[in-house]
């Protein structure tokens, strides 16, 4: 992958994501995080990429890794996939949010 598109996937990755790794960490500890996703092994698929999330938001740009970039490169596409899919009405406790707050992103933080 050229540094020219890893650039690109790190300026969508950190304009998507909004939650803080600390913050992330906090939400992937409760009942309402686990609540939502495809279970695969006892872990949904949005709750391990959070941890993933996590692990890119605390490594320095220079130091990411292809793997890495690619993943960053996935939840770009989830988050964009599933806020094109908002539901009608209060999404505050939405499992639509809880979703896209696994994959790192909290759609009713205003930027």
């Amino acid at each position: 992958m050229d540094s020219e598109k890893k650039d690109q996937i790190y300026s969508e990755f950190m304009d998507c994501v909004n939650m803080q790794p600390k913050e992330l960490e906090d939400w992937l500890d409760t009942e309402e995080s686990k609540s939502v996703g495809d279970e695969d092994e006892g872990e949904s698929t949005g709750h391990r990429s959070g941890r993933r999330i996590i692990d890119i938001k605390r490594t320095k740009k220079d130091d990411l890794s292809d793997s890495q970039y690619e993943h960053m490169n996935k939840v770009v596409g989830y988050i964009h996939r599933h806020l094109a899919q908002k539901p009608g009405g209060d999404i505050e406790d939405s499992d639509w949010r809880y979703s896209l707050m696994n994959w790192g992103h909290d759609p009713v933080k205003s930027d």
